[in-house]
């Protein structure tokens, strides 16, 4: 299952990032300074709101294309996938990260790149350069 050190391997991968802790000191990536990917503890709120289904291990933090994107996620993975009251209608879904395969990781954490990444450096990503034009 995945760890810190994944999520911290991938995202540094990508073009432009930078990892620069949150102003809480927890550990965040950015693109261009944009907030992409990030370590997510639950807080008093969160776990008195999830209750008895709140996750003991650690939380990834991550920002989706769009709520649609968010709510499919929770829908077909809710072992995986949460949210709570704190992020409704912020398109950021939340990660149960012991429960993430390595693959399925890296395809969240590059997707929530593409949604903060400038559009010109998402495009060379895309087109395999890595460079915008």
């Amino acid at each position: 299952m995945a760890t810190w050190d994944d999520v911290r391997r991938i995202a540094l991968a990508l073009p432009a990032t930078t990892e620069r802790p949150t102003y809480d000191g927890l550990a965040a990536w950015r693109v261009r300074d944009k907030l992409f990917v990030w370590d997510r503890p639950l807080r008093r709120p969160d776990l008195a709101a999830l209750g008895d289904s709140a996750p003991a291990g650690p939380v990834l933090g991550a920002r989706v294309p769009d709520l649609g994107a968010k709510e499919a996620l929770i829908a077909d993975d809710p072992g995986r996938y949460f949210t709570v009251p704190h992020l409704d209608g912020h398109p950021i879904v939340l990660v149960r990260l012991d429960r993430m395969a390595v693959a399925e990781l890296t395809e969240l954490i590059v997707e929530a790149w593409y949604t903060r990444a400038p559009r010109r450096l998402a495009a060379a990503h895309r087109a395999g350069t890595g460079q915008p034009g």
